[in-house]
């Protein structure tokens, strides 16, 4: 049986007990398959569920009245997905699934049961929710006030970081399966500005494109023009209480 991929994320900041690990596994129920582009779950819905991403990307969006779409955050293998709803009986976005996906189902119940249960592992848990919510804020920030450029290499410096917690190393380089429309609808771009600004930072030599495979070449320059700070690479855990015997 296949560890759950939001176990393996967890393990990156603590080590989880015995205990712990078998709460996580008691509570993630079944399993579906999403094939890429179908959505999981639709704003306004019944919203009883959280799901554990264990393979594939998926996208959180906002569908305006007008019809255009703003895209919120993107969910990775290890994520927890549904927290945003977690106040509400209904979903507050849109789960479309960027590539094919395979996710495992938390109800909000079991979830109940883990924090009166393991307070423990209910604290990782919300840590972890609060570091992508700072996350969150800083891409948000780049939409509303740094220039194209910026933005793009802010979520592409995302993207990365997020992918490094559960791929057991670093890595310069991820398949990027999103279209020109789906990152035009996360930084606040036209689809031929997208286009444009990533052929101007492959000129600039910050990334270099293999179809759908992206590579960063100057990181440190990257880093230096957007303040990009790592939301995910380390959760303080120290305040927490120690695993039970």
């Amino acid at each position: 049986m296949r560890k759950s991929a939001l176990v393996q994320r967890l393990e990156q900041y603590a080590t989880l007990s015995a205990g712990e690990r078998d709460a996580l596994d008691w509570a993630e129920r079944r399993e579906t398959r999403v094939p890429a582009g179908e959505r999981l779950l639709g704003r306004g819905e019944n919203s009883d569920t959280l799901y554990v991403v264990q393979l594939g990307w998926f996208h959180a969006a906002i569908r305006l009245p007008t019809g255009a779409r703003q895209i919120l955050r993107f969910h990775f293998p290890g994520d927890l997905m549904g927290t945003s709803s977690i106040a509400w009986a209904q979903a507050v976005h849109d789960f479309t699934a960027v590539s094919d996906a395979i996710v495992s189902e938390l109800s909000k119940v079991n979830l109940g049961r883990i924090f009166r249960e393991q307070p423990r592992l209910a604290g990782l848990l919300y840590a972890m929710s609060a570091a992508e919510n700072v996350a969150l804020s800083d891409r948000l920030t780049s939409v509303g006030r740094m220039d194209s450029l910026q933005r793009l290499s802010t979520l592409i410096l995302d993207v990365l970081a997020r992918l490094r917690v559960t791929a057991g190393g670093v890595i310069d380089s991820f398949d990027f399966p999103l279209t020109q429309t789906d990152i035009g609808d996360t930084v606040g771009l036209t689809k031929v500005h997208v286009s444009r600004t990533l052929g101007k930072m492959e000129d600039l030599g910050l990334i270099q494109r293999n179809g759908k495979r992206v590579r960063v070449l100057d990181e440190a320059r990257m880093i230096a023009d957007t303040g990009f700070v790592d939301r995910y690479k380390e959760i303080e855990s120290s305040w927490l209480a120690p695993p039970p015997t």
